[in-house]
């Protein structure tokens, strides 16, 4: 017969049991998912969260504002293919990381942005809780998924069903609520482990079927003008030796986009990144691989592109597949299952490009090769951006393990067309969207997820957006240098107001000293003025191995409005009609 219950006897039961916490609950779930490192800003509710993290072993990166901790978990993610992790606080923290996790859904990188949250019953009756929000219905438009976690116990579920969203299919990003009284409830330890779980095969391999590549293969072995474009879903994808044996084997010229670029060598034989606008105007069949028709690529039309040409389109969506151009053989599945795939089905010899369009584009594009050359032996004065993304090409030549993040719209565009790479997945850059602030979040996660040294190219209106996060460069001793390309303005620094002497909508401060800025905070500042000074700067900064910052001093009237997009532009009023204010 069991001894009745007492106070003193249930007291000591209670002493016995081991207890849990929604904080703890989060860490393990993420550590027991491999997640080693989580990007973000503290706040409440989330401070301990991160202390406890980083107690727990899980490197945690703190930054100066949320869009740039959510841009580095999303570069985290495409460089690595886990999701990255983002971690902010409620409200406004969650508003600024909602921007990143947005870009990351339309650049198709893994990210889950975990942000704690007001009770439900006081957001839903607009009581004026602290930092009130329906956070999830906000992110729900804007990324690949959002969930909401309402019990401590299901936190383990949580958190595993948003890290396989963010990575299965195509990856994109994931927003998880978690309301700061369940990162507070408690339960008991045993039963709080028994909810967690380790996700199996998050990212299965998805392949065709076999009448699609037959399909697929027909349209290659007949193209008198096959033409292969590799999108930076090729890149993250991690599918090198696939791509190389299917570029070298079939002897198809290759077009990369700028993230796809270092797949193979842009000096390879067979690309003609130099002969680009030649090699869209003609080709026959072209052969989308991880790549879209959307704006990047003209939409697919003309002028730009043949208006005869037939798509072949590899994507792991197939709800991409017609979105703006016919796609005569769709390919569903993912990058290395394709061409394994048409490795195997395709008789040795049956896919093979022509030697006359071969020649013809090898021929444009060695033109094209020797015209940059000429432009490339220009050394006016002051400095253009030409000269000084010379002197840093030149460098990294030396230091092919160099990770290079580019934005701008001049400093962008040029330095696509100068920086040639060699190495896969060693270019970050402004992508789809083609949004300014993403510098220094994925330097930041580029260097903390390889190791390796880190160059961001930043035109100075784009470093504006991010440049407090040399702070962080500095605080965690990152190997960063920043080049800022300073033409003292948005496209450029030479606009004029007409009216008085307020700056023009352009205009930034032509005397910025961007390298002070990072003397303040511990790093090596230079000044450069000419490209030789550039090159010596560059190259002391990288044997440094640590933060640094070269401030570019560019002519400014170098740049156009808005780079390569000026066609973007809406057709507005002319500066020159308007009239003078009477004073």
């Amino acid at each position: 017969m069991t001894a009745p219950s007492t106070p003193e006897t249930a007291a000591n039961a209670d002493m016995q049991t081991e207890l849990t916490d929604g904080y703890h609950l989060v860490v393990d779930a993420l550590r027991m998912n491999d997640v080693d490192t989580v990007y973000g800003v503290v706040g409440i509710p989330i401070t301990d969260l991160a202390r406890l993290a980083q107690a727990r072993g899980i490197r945690y990166i703190g930054f100066r504002h949320e869009s740039n901790a959510g841009h580095a978990a999303a570069a985290a993610g495409y460089l690595t293919k886990k999701p990255g992790i983002c971690l902010t606080v409620s409200a406004p923290g969650f508003l600024n990381g909602l921007v990143a996790l947005a870009n990351a859904t339309t650049n198709c990188f893994p990210m889950v942005q975990i942000s704690g949250s007001s009770e439900r019953h006081l957001v839903d009756l607009r009581q004026g809780d602290y930092e009130e929000m329906d956070q999830l219905a906000a992110a729900q438009p804007f990324c690949k998924a959002a969930y909401r976690v309402g019990r401590v116990e299901d936190i383990g579920r949580g958190i595993a069903r948003a890290l396989r969203t963010a990575v299965s299919g195509r990856p994109g990003g994931v927003y998880l609520d978690i309301p700061a009284a369940v990162l507070g409830s408690i339960m008991d330890a045993e039963a709080g482990a028994k909810t967690l779980s380790r996700l199996v095969d998050p990212a299965p391999r998805q392949l065709p079927g076999p009448e699609a590549v037959d399909r697929a293969i027909e349209l290659l072995a007949g193209a008198e003008r096959p033409l292969v474009v590799l999108g930076k879903g090729a890149a993250y994808a991690q599918a090198d030796d696939r791509v190389r044996e299917f570029v070298e084997s079939t002897g198809i010229p290759y077009i990369p986009m700028s993230m796809a670029k270092g797949l193979l060598p842009d000096d390879h034989p067979q690309s003609a990144a130099t002969a680009r606008s030649l090699a869209l105007k003609k080709a026959d069949v072209v052969m989308l691989v991880g790549a879209r028709l959307n704006w990047l690529l003209n939409h697919g039309e003309a002028p730009q592109w043949n208006p005869d040409a037939r798509f072949i389109q590899v994507d792991i969506e197939a709800r991409e597949m017609d979105s703006n151009q016919p796609i005569a053989a769709p390919l569903v599945g993912d990058v290395e299952s394709v061409l394994d795939a048409i490795a195997e089905r395709a008789k040795p010899g049956r896919i093979a490009a022509p030697a006359a369009w071969r020649e013809e584009l090898a021929a444009r594009s060695a033109q094209n090769v020797a015209k940059m050359a000429e432009r490339l032996k220009a050394d006016p004065h002051p400095m253009q951006f030409m000269g000084a993304l010379k002197a840093v090409r030149d460098v990294v030549h030396q230091h092919p393990e160099t990770y290079i993040v580019n934005e701008g719209a001049n400093a962008l565009d040029i330095a696509r067309n100068v920086i040639d790479m060699h190495v896969p997945r060693h270019r970050l850059d402004s992508g789809t969207w083609g949004v300014m602030g993403i510098g220094m979040g994925y330097a930041i996660a580029a260097a903390v997820e390889s190791g390796a040294p880190v160059v961001a190219v930043e035109g100075d209106s784009a470093f504006g957006f991010s440049g407090m996060e040399l702070e962080t460069i500095c605080r965690y001793k990152l190997p960063v240098v920043t080049v800022v390309m300073n033409n003292g303005g948005v496209y450029r620094g030479d606009d004029v107001n007409p009216l008085d002497d307020a700056p023009s909508p352009t205009t930034l401060m032509l005397a910025a000293r961007h390298d002070r800025m990072i003397e303040a905070f511990g790093g090596r500042g230079y000044r450069a003025t000419t490209p030789a000074e550039v090159a010596a700067a560059l190259t002391e900064a990288l044997a440094s191995g640590g933060p640094a910052l070269i401030d570019c001093v560019i002519d400014p009237s170098a740049g156009t409005e808005s780079g390569h997009i000026a066609h973007l532009n809406p057709k507005g009023i002319t500066v020159g009609n308007i009239t003078p204010a009477r004073k």
